[in-house]
């Protein structure tokens, strides 16, 4: 769920909403740049078809995780729990577009407080990660886990109906990292699990795939620019790569010293800046 944007990402997507207004209200600029989806349309229908792809496994691994907490079977939906949330988590930007949907399944308890509500109202995977992990049961959890099968299906036949647009793409795609920068790297969104590094990596890829997407239009306008996000995508998924626990998943995020931290931050502010040009790029 979305946190606070940083000052730096805010201004970013300022500027690219900006730029994007400017065109579509100047009568006297070519018509191909005054719809900005024209000469997209390729990219556009492959995004879509990523994110439809990623809740596809959303839901499969849903399925898996709701049948495991309803069998009673503690120790496979907490193993089950990260790597579900991962083809949410990639796919953030058109699965957030959906304001009734997103929290239901990806609240936190503090979300849910800050909006003046009560835990009652709470549900989705962290309510069900609160009680893996600090209760230690699967008890009493039953409902909780049909509702979010039920809401991660709606998402999926939601997303169907979602205009992917440029705008929407470049804006996910610096989302996706102020996503790491606020919740991730502090630890707050897998407060109970500390699964936070498979958030990341999620988040990294899904900006990572929106990149590879528009990579050769943005080769077209600036070669150098695709060079810097290659190498900078290519360094924050080498420093993850050092914390994984070699059973296809991660290290506990209490792992991580201060020093960890600060290098995952550092890789991912140098990423940030010159992803949010992005949109300027593609005026």
């Amino acid at each position: 769920m979305k946190k606070t944007a940083m000052l730096s990402t805010l201004l970013a997507v300022g500027i690219i909403l900006s730029s994007c207004n400017t065109i579509e209200n100047d009568t006297s600029a070519p018509q191909e740049n005054a719809d900005s989806s024209i000469g997209l349309q390729e990219e556009t229908d492959a995004y879509k078809q990523f994110a439809l792809e990623q809740m596809d496994q959303f839901v499969m691994e849903t399925e898996k995780f709701v049948t495991a907490v309803k069998n009673g079977e503690l120790e496979e939906a907490k193993t089950i729990y990260p790597l579900a949330r991962m083809y949410f988590e990639r796919s953030e930007p058109i699965a957030e577009s959906f304001g009734d949907l997103d929290p239901r399944i990806d609240a936190r308890l503090a979300d849910i407080q800050d909006e003046g509500l009560g835990e009652e109202n709470w549900s989705g995977y962290h309510k069900i990660e609160y009680g893996l992990w600090v209760e230690n049961t699967t008890e009493g959890y039953e409902d909780i886990a049909d509702q979010l099968l039920k809401d991660a299906k709606e998402l999926r036949a939601r997303v169907e109906t979602v205009e992917v647009t440029p705008d929407l793409m470049i804006t996910g795609s610096v989302d996706l990292l102020n996503e790491v920068s606020t919740s991730k790297i502090t630890g707050e969104e897998e407060i109970y699990s500390h699964t936070d590094l498979y958030d990341f990596k999620a988040n990294i890829e899904g900006a990572e795939k929106i990149f590879e997407i528009l990579k050769d239009k943005i080769a077209a306008k600036d070669a150098d620019l695709v060079n810097e996000l290659t190498t900078n995508f290519s360094s924050i998924n080498e420093l993850l790569a050092k914390y994984e626990d070699g059973n296809g998943g991660y290290i506990s995020y209490l792992e991580l010293t201060k020093e960890d931290t600060k290098a995952l931050s550092e890789a991912v502010n140098h990423l940030g800046e010159p992803l949010s040009q992005m949109g300027i790029i593609m005026e």
